[in-house]
């Protein structure tokens, strides 16, 4: 083992050393590179953004937790050593164009306006929680200040710090600095700016938020529970988790649930069990098929209905074909009819009834597509 920790320790020292000057030096005059120096050359590689440490652990077994913990504090910058962007509208010169996004770099002084992030919400037993980081100036407890997306004034009633399930009352947070706060009506990704007189409101970027890898089918067993606690718990879950995802499929009629994981999933699962008493059914999306047609087909169609009076009676025919072109998925009515055989009155009930025969095809239920409907007689 020593000798496969020896290879790639010679690895690492290689990969940076193409990379950064000072470990570089080191290497070419032969140097020994200790412990402290492979931090240092690791530490400027990551400011840089050239280098990405990678890391290993498992938090269900708790391996590799305090590594990670002190690999932050090793590697990644402090709040003072990283320039921090926000966007400032502007009103532009002319009443009618849309307002000037202008960019402004943001201060780690205290007594600069307060600029704050809400990055993320939770329900606890005191309502609403909700996290901010400050990117700018300081947030006092009782403090007044807006949401630069809804204008609205709203206050800080409390500040604490969060460690785990704990938390710690504070007077004041101040630029770099990670906190929460209760009954904030807000979204993940606000932005807080001071109200003191002569500020210009600005908005930070919202956390980017990668794209779901998984979905899941998710419904109550209890139908009348639907509109109930379950909506709530999605609800809720939506407001806290920006990587929570939740659509209804038009087709399937399923509620469906996106996220991370299969394991991101499971656990709001479990929380709509636990926290709402909604017991759920759970499995993959239907497949949303669909039907088509492969060779063109003539018809005759002969309408016959007697209501009293003079009744009803029409025929038409025609061909369907397979539709082609740049929207090929779609449905096409044509009207190749020649004279008035046909009242023109009639020819967006005879389109209407087309596409409602679409909705639902023989084979086995689902919309068909890529047909093209032609009426000649």
């Amino acid at each position: 083992v020593a000798g496969l920790v020896a290879a790639r320790r010679g690895e690492l020292i290689e990969e940076l050393a193409n990379i950064d000057d000072g470990i570089a030096e080191l290497y070419l005059s032969g140097e020994d590179i200790g412990p402290k120096d492979l931090a240092a050359g690791i530490r400027r590689a990551t400011l840089t953004t050239k280098f990405a440490p990678v890391l290993c652990g498992s938090a269900l077994k708790n391996l590799g937790v305090q590594p990670l913990l002190d690999a932050v504090v090793d590697y990644l910058p402090a709040p003072e050593e990283r320039d921090n962007t926000a966007i400032e509208l502007r009103r532009a010169a002319d009443a009618g164009d849309d307002p000037e996004e202008v960019p402004v770099v943001l201060s780690h002084e205290e007594n600069k306006p307060l600029v704050a992030l809400a990055f993320k919400l939770e329900d606890g037993k005191f309502g609403q929680l909700t996290y901010m980081r400050v990117y700018q100036g300081k947030l006092k407890k009782g403090e007044f200040m807006y949401n630069s997306r809804t204008g609205q004034k709203v206050k800080a009633p409390r500040l604490v710090q969060m460690h785990a399930q704990e938390m710690t009352d504070v007077d004041m947070i101040t630029a770099g600095d990670i906190g929460a706060t209760f009954g904030l009506e807000c979204a993940s990704g606000d932005t807080f700016v001071s109200v003191k007189p002569g500020n210009t409101r600005v908005s930070l970027e919202s956390t980017f938020v990668p794209d779901p890898v998984i979905s899941l089918a998710v419904r109550p067993l209890k139908k009348e529970q639907f509109s109930g606690n379950f909506a709530k718990a999605l609800s809720r879950f939506q407001r806290e988790d920006p990587t929570f995802r939740l659509h209804s499929d038009p087709d399937s009629k399923e509620t469906i649930i996106s996220g991370m994981g299969e394991l991101h999933l499971e656990v709001y699962v479990e929380r709509i069990k636990r926290e709402y008493g909604v017991e759920c059914e759970v499995g993959q999306p239907r497949v949303s098929y669909r039907e088509s047609i492969s060779t063109r087909a003539e018809f005759e169609y002969l309408h016959k209905k007697q209501s009293g009076g003079s009744g009803q009676f029409g025929g038409i025919t025609g061909y369907i074909e397979p539709h082609s072109g740049a929207d090929a998925l779609s449905n096409v009515f044509v009207n190749n009819v020649i004279g008035n055989v046909i009242p023109p009155q009639f020819f967006a009930a005879i389109e209407k009834g087309f596409l409602a025969a679409a909705a639902e095809g023989p084979i086995s239920g689902h919309p068909i597509q890529g047909v093209r409907f032609v009426v000649v007689d």
